[in-house]
């Protein structure tokens, strides 16, 4: 009678995976850094904040805060003014926003914005129409002590 070999079943199991990793699969590689989309830029003399997110990513309290109602096919556009209070503070810029948005397909939207107070800030918001896997570009003009100023931003849904 043959005595039992040992170790039999752990090498056949660590033989199998081997021949399994050698069958042409990359090996895994580690997840990219993906930097968050720029949401601010600078114009002469104050920084625009900026945003368009889908209104259903907004939570109750902010859709009623912003008066929007919540659905799969609208963004909510927010442009905040603000000026630089030298201390890291901002306080809100007096100023005037439209806004245009276009799709891939070059289908354009002029965005309706209107001033909301959100406590001591005032910003500027409109609702765009989206659809699934859309990327929107989105043009701003700013016009703030007497200058206008234009921007371009872009988000993909």
């Amino acid at each position: 009678m043959n005595a039992p070999r040992r170790g039999t079943a752990a090498t056949g199991a660590l033989a199998f995976a081997l021949a399994l990793s050698a069958c042409g699969n990359p090996a895994p590689e580690p997840a990219q850094f993906i930097p968050p989309p720029q949401s601010h830029t600078e114009l002469d003399g104050l920084r625009a904040r900026y945003n368009l997110l889908p209104t259903l990513a907004l939570g109750e309290a902010v859709a009623r805060e912003y008066g929007v109602g919540r659905a799969a096919d609208t963004a909510l556009l927010v442009v905040a003014l603000r000026r630089d209070g030298g201390d890291g503070d901002e306080t809100t810029a007096d100023g005037e926003v439209s806004a245009e948005a276009v799709d891939l397909a070059g289908r354009r939207q002029a965005v309706a914005m209107r001033r909301i107070a959100t406590g001591d800030y005032v910003d500027h918001v409109g609702l765009v129409r989206i659809g699934t896997r859309d990327t929107m570009r989105v043009h701003v003009t700013v016009v703030a002590d007497g200058r206008r100023q234009e921007f371009d931003f872009q988000r993909s849904f």
